[in-house]
């Protein structure tokens, strides 16, 4: 006879379930991106997952709310934990793209404008008290090590976001300033993740799926460069990063896919999209590239669906929102 699971708790809805806000505004912007090839079809489903997105958010945004004033241990809890803390950087980041789903649906307005000042300002914030915690890490390599995962690409993802919708509000110098906070934290925190292996392995299997995080760099990279003006042969190279992490992370996805669901999968969700997006963006006046780019949001698309059936089932039958079996069982 299986056991019942203890009842769900908002005490255990950690900084990583915002994870999903990042995963829809992704599809969300990344849909709006096919509508030169797919017209008012693309353009509803962008509407849709835009909508979802915020209301996911306004959700999560209340209920961190109530956790933080409710449990306030379980906050300093993850704010410590060596892996999850750098998920305090998804919170602002998704301000950001929930303002940067708003311009592009709707174009520039005040509430856009806001949220976007708000998630820029306090994901600078959030990245710089992430990057302390390394200098304290550091003073044990036992702990420092193990804490060094995928996750860690988080902040960075976060600073390349604001010239999406920065640029069109006319925040272009800061959209560059934090831009190019991006752009050297990527590889100092790809270098750390690849010695990380070299000295400790490879992160736990619960770990697997944030993998796909990896993909995000260099894909919002190519997005916000094109934005700002980078050379279309950056852009292009950028997508080639992009295209070999994507293939390296896929390389792990059955194994990632076999482990027991749990708001760790959303990690797949954001970064897939941005790939996805980054292609229509790139794509050539040719049938096949097109196609290609099409079958690549179809496939990310059903990644999104499949995680959102889950998430409600595990939501309704309590398997979720669970006190973590380990320490590092799960990113958030």
């Amino acid at each position: 006879m299986s056991q019942t699971p203890p009842p769900s708790s908002v005490q255990h809805l950690v900084l990583g379930w915002f994870s999903m806000v990042l995963g829809l505004c992704g599809l969300s912007l990344a849909w709006h991106r096919a509508i030169p090839f797919l017209g008012d079809l693309a353009w509803w489903v962008s509407l849709c997952m835009g909508v979802l997105a915020g209301a996911v958010f306004g959700c999560l945004l209340l209920a961190t709310g109530w956790r933080a004033w409710r449990y306030p241990s379980a906050v300093r809890e993850d704010l410590a934990h060596p892996v999850r803390h750098v998920f305090v950087a998804a919170v602002p980041t998704s301000f950001v793209l929930v303002a940067t789903v708003m311009v592009t649906l709707w174009g520039p307005n005040a509430l856009a404008d806001g949220l976007w000042m708000l998630g820029s300002a306090t994901l600078l914030a959030a990245t710089v008290w992430v990057a302390q915690r390394w200098l304290h890490l550091g003073r044990s390599p036992t702990a420092f090590w193990p804490a060094m995962t995928p996750a860690l690409f988080i902040p960075v993802v976060g600073n390349v976001l604001p010239p999406l919708a920065g640029v069109t509000l006319g925040h272009e110098v800061w959209s560059a300033a934090q831009f190019g906070v991006a752009t050297l934290l990527w590889p100092v925190a790809l270098t750390l993740v690849l010695v990380r292996i070299g000295m400790v392995g490879l992160w736990p299997e619960r770990l697997l799926a944030t993998t796909f995080i990896t993909i995000a760099p260099p894909a919002l990279v190519g997005l916000s460069g094109s934005v700002l003006g980078m050379p279309l042969l950056l852009v292009h190279m950028a997508w080639g990063v992009a295209l070999f992490f994507t293939l390296w992370s896929l390389s792990v996805f059955r194994r990632s896919v076999s482990q027991p669901f749990g708001v760790a999968f959303w990690g797949m969700s954001f970064p897939l999209s941005g790939f996805a997006a980054l292609s229509l963006r790139l794509v050539p006046d040719v049938w096949w590239a097109q196609a290609l780019a099409l079958a690549c949001l179809g496939c990310v698309s059903l990644v999104i669906g499949l995680l959102l059936w889950w998430t409600v089932q595990g939501l309704r039958q309590g398997r979720l929102l669970q006190a973590e079996p380990a320490p590092t069982a799960l990113p958030g």
